[in-house]
């Protein structure tokens, strides 16, 4: 028995082929744009290598650029086989490609969710490549003067600035590390002397920030300097009132940034499109050979997902992959005789000595 079965008319045909045409052309769009999206993920990602600790988180917009290429070749495609489908003699080009194409097509799919799940599952990974990165460019930002670190200064304003954020986790991150280089440090001053003193590493530790954290809507002028000291500010409590630096860790910021990009509706979208397509096809499928049996183009036509049931259909792929087991280990086996089904030329008697009996016989 047929799963799902549906009468089709010739009208309710070719209504199908050219909706199913419409959302291949709107697929081939999607994959356009989620190449473009693979290819905007790399570009920022590259933007902020340094950040990243060394790590490779290059194979999800790999993937995404892959994908997007891959839709646009199925689709365009699915696209021309539909709009064909239309007259039915057309079809017999495609009859024995559309089943290979839906056979494809799903095994696409599955490979498109796979890329989805692993979007998902980047986000541990990359707040973790984050965590580091961010620490790092954190410790050498006073490095000004050092080659392959002269750059973090400004990597790291400039993303406090563009993000909006400050530090790594949050604004005091810069109260435990030294970010103002000793070539700065004025050493006749006996404050300095005695704050690189009292730290055990002699570091220069402060309550300050640099002037990329400060938050440009604050009607307040900057506080930057002595955060935590209320009696250097007029009217100021650092513990309840709301600071003119920004709050959110530059490492919240850019998760969300880069979250926001790999889980993007336009992966869904395609996901969604494919298996409606994939269904549409198989209907035009049956319900087209249908037609071809019948011989009447005009004809009512039966169109279904399954010729059988699930059980049957799992039955019968399961001997076919079961027989092909066999004719393959059958063939296997005959590999090691060269000589295995190649008839005799000769219908001579062979001796225990492997002679002919007819040249024992003239011996003796």
């Amino acid at each position: 028995m047929a799963v799902l079965k549906v009468k089709f008319t010739k009208t309710r045909r070719d209504k199908l082929a050219q909706v199913l045409w419409i959302l291949n052309w709107i697929s081939v769009v999607t994959g356009v744009l989620l190449f473009c999206l693979g290819l905007f993920l790399k570009v920022e990602i590259n933007k902020r290598e340094e950040l990243m600790a060394g790590r490779d988180v290059q194979y999800v917009p790999n993937m995404l650029i892959a994908v997007g290429l891959l839709a646009c070749a199925i689709n365009f495609l699915g696209g021309k086989i539909c709009y064909d489908c239309v007259d039915t003699n057309k079809f017999l080009r495609w009859k024995l490609i559309i089943l290979p194409y839906i056979i494809c097509t799903f095994f696409f799919t599955f490979c498109v969710l796979v890329g989805a799940v692993m979007c998902y599952s980047m986000h541990g990974e990359l707040e973790e490549a984050l965590n580091v990165g961010l620490s790092d460019a954190l410790k050498f930002y006073k490095d000004t003067d050092t080659p392959g670190r002269c750059f973090l200064k400004r990597t790291v304003d400039m993303l406090q600035i563009h993000f909006q954020c400050c530090g790594n986790s949050g604004y005091k991150d810069w109260f435990q590390i030294q970010w103002i280089s000793n070539r700065y440090l004025d050493m006749s001053q006996k404050e300095v002397v005695d704050r690189l003193r009292s730290n055990v590493e002699g570091k220069y530790l402060m309550d300050g920030v640099p002037f990329s954290c400060c938050n440009v809507n604050s009607p307040r002028p900057c506080i930057q300097q002595q955060i935590n000291n209320n009696s250097a500010h007029f009217n100021y409590e650092h513990q309840t009132e709301e600071l003119n630096l920004w709050m959110r860790g530059c490492r919240q910021a850019l998760l969300e940034y880069y979250t926001h990009i790999m889980q993007s509706i336009g992966l869904t979208v395609l996901i969604l499109g494919i298996l409606y397509m994939l269904t549409g096809v198989r209907y035009l499928q049956t319900a087209l050979e249908n037609v071809l049996r019948q011989g009447d183009p005009d004809s009512e036509s039966d169109g279904w997902l399954l010729e059988n049931s699930l059980m049957e259909t799992a039955r019968t792929n399961l001997n076919i992959i079961k027989s092909l087991g066999k004719n393959n280990h059958i063939h296997t086996a005959n590999n090691g005789d060269p000589n295995i089904d190649v008839p005799s030329t000769s219908k001579a008697r062979y001796g225990p000595d492997n002679v002919p009996l007819k040249e024992v016989t003239e011996s003796s």
